[in-house]
């Protein structure tokens, strides 16, 4: 039992040291600590990626709120401009000379037989 704690406290004392470095055991690890090192540096570049990529994704979802609105007050004015009375305001403020019409339409009516040497 004693010689298993003296072999502890030599691990631990070649640990603070740097002893362990040089030992064949640990020459013998290498392959796995480079291996190690690799997954954490994988590691370290997705998680940068990812990021990047939640960045860049709440850009575009500000963007689209920002053109939704916008689309939204461009369509409200263009139902208000295109309104028969606004028209008629436009057209007399800018003296085109056109008038509105007070003549209603007339009404076509066709009989069945009119249609005789036409398909439907």
């Amino acid at each position: 039992m004693a010689e298993k704690e003296k072999k502890n406290k030599m691990k631990i004392k070649n640990v603070f040291d740097g002893s362990l470095l040089v030992s064949d055991t640990a020459s013998k690890h290498v392959p796995f600590i480079l291996y190690l090192a690799f997954l954490g540096i994988v590691y370290i570049g997705n998680r940068f990626s990812s990021e990047s990529l939640l960045r860049k994704t709440k850009a575009l979802q500000d963007e689209i709120k920002e053109l939704n609105s916008e689309s939204i007050s461009t369509f409200s004015e263009l139902m208000n401009n295109s309104k028969q009375s606004t028209v008629i305001q436009e057209l007399r403020k800018r003296e085109m000379g056109l008038d509105e019409s007070t003549i209603p339409p007339n009404i076509v009516k066709v009989k069945p037989e009119d249609y005789v040497g036409y398909e439907k």
